[in-house]
């Protein structure tokens, strides 16, 4: 292995593991950095580490590491209550409970993630490439959201969400959201449905902007990504992506 990638057949790890199912390229570079892999029996940290796939041992924990030549992509309609994780060390429910065992061999993972009080449309895939261009800031992949709020947002605070609000998050820093599209849907039992058009993907942010402005959503659906929607596809099942769509978010 080196740390420069100036061989041919040489391969950066990060994107090695990504390829490979087992986690996004940004959660393989965290695994490296906190000592969770392994080459040739060596732990590496050293971000940009480039190894040659056809004669290094990659292990993850002690596991083997082998490049998954089938590539999937799955759109997941994800019920409230299940985690957007690969394994939860708690063994609460995840969204690969919800997938057949042959999937899961393909070591697929969740794009993204929706909270567990979140249902909705969620992409899954052992591309590490697709999963990038997806979750990357840069390409600015719109996320469309249902959510039922309490009381009616007036026409301010309207303009407030499309203006960007700040959040307060985990950490306690603030941070300023981007313009969201937002446009109100009616009332229902005594709530009102709103649907909102965001691009940035922070940590319970949708949530975290309807409580600024004083409407916490009660529900929050995820209803589409780009041009895809959930279409008629029933709470807890899945299909595959056709090829057309995932050439779309390719291009």
């Amino acid at each position: 292995m080196s740390t420069r990638a100036h061989e041919q057949d040489e391969e950066r790890l990060a994107r090695f593991l990504a390829h490979a199912g087992i986690a996004s390229r940004r959660h393989a570079e965290e695994l490296i950095a906190t000592g969770h892999v392994q080459v040739n029996d060596t732990t590496v940290t050293t971000q940009g580490t480039c190894i040659n796939p056809a004669h290094d041992r990659v292990t993850v924990d002690g596991k083997p590491v082998q490049a998954t030549s089938r590539h999937v992509y799955l759109l997941l309609h994800k019920p409230v209550g299940y985690l957007s994780t690969v394994h939860d060390p708690q063994r609460r429910p995840t969204v690969l409970d919800l997938l057949p065992q042959e999937l899961r061999q393909l070591r697929v993972y969740p794009v993204g993630r929706l909270d567990s009080d979140t249902s909705g449309l969620l992409l899954l895939t052992n591309d590490g490439d697709f999963a990038l261009r997806l979750s990357h800031p840069r390409y600015s992949t719109e996320k469309h959201y249902e959510a039922l709020v309490q009381g009616q947002p007036a026409a301010t605070i309207l303009a407030a969400l499309r203006q960007g609000v700040v959040i307060t998050e985990d950490d306690g820093h603030t941070y300023l959201t981007a313009p969201a599209q937002v446009r109100v849907l009616g009332p229902q039992a005594g709530l009102w449905r709103i649907a909102l058009t965001i691009h940035e993907g922070r940590k319970r942010q949708i949530r975290r902007m309807l409580a600024t402005v004083g409407h916490p959503a009660v529900q929050l659906k995820r209803v589409g990504i780009g041009s895809l929607t959930l279409d008629k596809l029933p709470v807890g099942k899945w299909r595959y992506l056709t090829n057309q769509e995932v050439k779309a978010f390719m291009v």
